[in-house]
C-alpha cells in the first residue's frame, strides 16, 4: 500500500509558521547586542526592532499626513508629480514595464529637497515639511545605531565608518510612503494580489513601519514567503545590497514583495539608507582575506549601482553585474528568477 505525503504547500505553511519573525530589542546589553545583529543579518536579512525610542507621536504625524494626501482627488495628488524619480506616482514602478496595485510619495531625504517638493504636496507644506524632517531623523538615528552596532559585532576598526555614509549631508537616502488600496475587485480564491513586486533593495539598509494591515512578505533562504504581521508601534529592517557588497557577502540582502487585499488599504513608510552618489562602495578590509577569502565583488560608486537598479527590471539580480568573476550564464538566468 502506498501512503500518501502531505501536500508541498501545507509543508511550506507548516515551516513558515515555525519560523517566526526575529526580533532585536536595542534595550540590550551593548556586546551581546551587537553579536546579536551581526548573526540576524547573516542568518536572516531582515528584523523586527523593539525599544528603539522613535516618539510614537512623530510616527502618528507622519501617518496622518500621509493619510491626508492619498485620500485627495486623483487629479490633486498628479499636481505632486509624475514622480521622476521624487514625488507622486501610481501603478509604474521604475522605467522598465514593472507595475503594481499602489499609489506613492518618494522623497529625498535632504531637508532643502524636502522643504521644496513639500510645496506641491500639500496645503501646509511648512507643517508637512517639518512632520517629514522630524520622522526622517529620528529613522536615520535609528539606521546609524543599528550601523554602528553592526561594525562593532564584525571588529571593523572604524566604529563609524558605516553610519557616517548616512549622516553626510550629500547622502541619497530617500524616503517612501507607499498606499495600497483595497482591491476593487474579489478575485476568486485569492483576497490578495500583487502590490509591489518581488526585489531586494539597493541601498544599505532598510528601517519599514506600517498601519496595521498585513501585506509584507519575506523570501527566506528556505524558498519560501513568510507573511510579516503588521507592527505599528516598531520597526522591520532589512539588509540592502550595499551592505552586502561591504560584508562581501556575509549578509545577504533579503527580497521582499507586499500584497494588497480587498478589505483594507495598507500604508507603509519605508526609509531607504544610502551613502553619497559619488561614494566608492568595495568590501570593508576586514571582511577580505586572501588568498581563502578573495573579493566578491568589483567596487564600484554608488551613482554607478544605481544606473545599474534603473537599467533593469524590479526582479532582477543587479549585483551579479558587479561579481568580481561573473558567471554569464547565472546572470542571464537570474534576469528572470522572482518575478511576479
Amino acid at each position: 500500500m502506498v501512503v500518501s505525503s502531505p501536500t508541498s504547500s501545507k509543508i511550506a505553511s507548516n515551516k513558515t509558521k515555525a519560523m517566526g519573525i526575529p526580533t532585536i530589542d536595542l534595550s540590550m546589553e551593548r556586546s551581546r547586542l551587537s553579536q546579536t545583529v551581526v548573526k540576524t543579518c547573516e542568518e536572516y536579512g531582515f528584523f523586527r526592532v523593539v525599544n528603539h525610542n522613535v516618539p510614537k507621536e512623530v510616527i502618528a504625524r507622519l501617518e496622518e499626513e500621509g493619510a491626508e494626501f492619498f485620500s485627495k482627488p486623483s487629479h490633486e495628488k498628479r499636481r505632486a508629480g509624475p514622480a521622476s524619480p521624487f514625488g507622486y506616482g501610481f501603478t509604474n514602478i521604475g522605467p522598465n514595464g514593472d507595475m503594481g496595485d499602489l499609489e506613492y510619495l518618494l522623497l529625498h531625504a535632504n531637508p532643502l529637497s524636502i522643504a521644496q517638493i513639500s510645496k506641491t504636496i500639500a496645503n501646509d507644506s511648512t507643517k508637512f515639511s517639518t512632520v517629514v524632517k522630524e520622522y526622517v531623523e529620528v529613522v536615520k538615528e535609528v539606521t546609524c545605531e543599528i550601523l554602528d552596532l553592526v561594525v562593532e559585532g564584525l571588529g571593523v576598526a572604524d566604529k563609524s565608518g558605516l553610519s557616517r555614509l548616512i549622516r553626510d549631508f550629500d547622502s541619497d537616502s530617500v524616503l517612501r510612503m507607499n498606499h495600497y488600496p483595497p482591491l476593487k475587485v474579489k478575485w476568486k480564491g485569492n483576497k490578495n494580489s500583487i502590490g509591489f513586486g518581488a526585489h531586494s533593495d539597493p541601498q544599505m539598509l532598510t528601517i519599514m513601519r506600517s498601519n496595521d494591515v498585513g501585506g509584507l512578505q519575506i523570501y527566506t533562504r528556505e524558498g519560501l514567503w513568510l507573511p510579516v504581521p503588521p507592527d505599528p508601534t516598531n520597526f522591520f529592517v532589512m539588509v540592502g545590497d550595499v551592505l552586502q557588497v561591504m560584508t562581501n557577502g556575509k549578509f545577504m540582502s533579503v527580497r521582499h514583495r507586499a500584497l494588497t487585499n480587498t478589505s483594507e488599504a495598507r500604508m507603509s513608510m519605508i526609509y531607504f539608507a544610502a551613502p553619497p552618489l559619488d561614494w566608492w562602495i568595495a568590501p570593508l578590509p576586514e571582511m577580505v582575506s586572501p588568498p581563502e577569502n578573495e573579493s566578491v565583488y568589483k567596487g564600484f560608486t554608488w551613482a554607478q549601482y544605481k544606473e545599474a537598479t534603473y537599467s533593469l527590471r524590479l526582479g532582477d539580480s543587479r549585483l551579479d553585474l558587479f561579481r568580481a568573476q561573473i558567471d554569464t550564464h547565472l546572470l542571464s538566468s537570474s534576469q528572470s528568477q522572482f518575478q511576479c
